[in-house]
């Protein structure tokens, strides 16, 4: 009989990241998916691994068929008024994105924050936010005291740093582009006549 540790580990992640799809506000995702729909363009963000999150939805949002782009690419064009900003930052305070989200706020874009924290820098300034709901607002026995916990090797910990925030924003993500293919009547084969044919 095999060690089932790590598959053990996906099965808790994976109920974790149920409880937290169950939190969420329908109406504030209802309006991300609008936001989405309504923008002329779409840029994305992130630092760390949100910022690699944010770089696969604007993979999806381009193989929609939607002009995305992210922030800080050497190809990405100037800002304007009607585009729409997506900030993944689960703590909403990380300096280099929030002084990027005021800039995008102040050339006249719409912001969106997905977040764990709606008090936070970005998202006074954002125009939608998204919350997702971590262990830092309590899922089943998990709180911040816990992460804490987890982190001084007190407990054993079920995900690296004790967070699921980009995991969890990471399947938001790909549900978001799910129903973004159904509004706008999509099919597989357009997204494969948009996939990457010199990799």
């Amino acid at each position: 009989m095999g060690d089932r540790e790590v598959q053990d580990m996906m099965l808790l992640m994976a109920s974790k990241i149920h409880k937290i799809a169950e939190r969420m506000s329908d109406a504030e995702v209802d309006g991300l998916v609008s936001e989405i729909n309504c923008a002329r363009r779409v840029f994305v963000m992130g630092a760390g691994r949100s910022g690699l999150v944010a770089k696969a939805f604007a993979m999806r949002l381009m193989h929609l068929g939607l002009q995305s782009f992210v922030v800080g690419e050497t190809i990405t064009p100037a800002l304007r008024q009607g585009d729409l900003v997506v900030v993944f930052s689960g703590s909403g305070e990380t300096k280099t994105i929030a002084d990027l989200a005021e800039t995008a706020k102040n050339l006249g874009a719409r912001v969106a924050l997905i977040t764990y924290k709606k008090d936070s820098r970005i998202g006074r300034i954002a125009d939608h936010v998204v919350m997702i709901p971590s262990q830092r607002e309590k899922i089943g026995e998990e709180s911040q005291e816990f992460e804490v916990r987890q982190m001084m090797g007190e407990h054993k910990s079920f995900a690296p740093l004790g967070t699921l925030f980009e995991t969890a924003a990471m399947v938001f993500a790909d549900a978001i582009i799910s129903r973004l293919m159904d509004i706008r009547e999509c099919n597989i084969e357009e997204l494969r006549g948009r996939h990457a044919n010199i990799e």
